[in-house]
């Protein structure tokens, strides 16, 4: 009897514990990288007990069958009573979404800004520049930038590089909406990443940048070498 207890017991403690330490990061069917767990659980945990709000990874494979990216974080977020922010991303989907519990948890980050697909306001110039139809699409596409989880996630990587890809552009964007929501509830995070997270970012600006400097260098040879042949006729 005292032995079933003690079993009893043990398997308890155990299951807690596990269920504790998968806290924030709350599925992972990619990484399963004890370092990145850590680093997800430190920071969530901060967050939850300097302002109660939870935030919560999701690192699926792919999602169930027949459901939608919305649906399955909807019916996670049931599962929870306190305020909970859920950042999912599905490989096979090739999806990623932000989620919340309560609707005014939205006033407290910036989503558009969180999975723009562009990273700088040159390029989203850029681009609205070319694929805008009006002067209303213009605006909105120029002001979409800044995305901290998209544009790693849209860079090219060997298959052995895709996990530090996926690992890092998802700790990007979890750890910008933390850093979001401590600031707006006034509020300092010890374990915050702060523009270190923006070192990836800051490189695929780089990259752009030198591509936007490279075709205008092409363009403006091609225009010097087009004026001397018709000088030349």
């Amino acid at each position: 009897m005292n032995f079933s207890r003690g079993l009893f017991a043990l398997i308890l403690t155990l299951f807690l514990h596990s269920s504790l330490f998968a806290n924030y990061l709350y599925k992972d069917e990619l990484i399963f990288n004890p370092a990145f767990s850590a680093e997800v659980e430190k920071l969530g945990s901060e967050l939850y007990e300097k302002t109660g709000i939870s935030l919560r990874l999701l690192m699926l494979k792919e999602l169930p069958h027949g459901k939608n990216m919305v649906a399955y974080e909807q019916e996670i977020l049931n599962e929870f009573g306190q305020p909970t922010v859920l950042l999912t991303f599905s490989q096979k989907d090739t999806k990623v979404d932000i989620l919340a519990n309560e609707p005014s948890l939205y006033s407290l980050f910036d989503k558009k800004q969180i999975l723009s697909p562009v990273a700088s306001p040159v390029q989203s110039f850029v681009i609205a520049l070319f694929y805008s139809d009006s002067f209303d699409s213009f605006k909105e596409l120029a002001s979409s930038y800044g995305g901290t989880i998209i544009p790693l996630l849209a860079q090219k990587a060997k298959d052995s590089e895709l996990l530090g890809k996926y690992s890092g552009s998802m700790f990007n964007g979890y750890a910008d909406i933390a850093e979001q929501i401590a600031a707006n509830k006034g509020i300092v995070l010890e374990n915050a990443v702060g523009n270190t997270n923006k070192d990836s970012i800051f490189f695929v600006k780089v990259l752009f940048y030198g591509f936007i400097l490279y075709a205008i260098f092409l363009y403006i040879k091609r225009k010097i070498y087009m004026r001397k042949q018709n000088e030349s006729k």
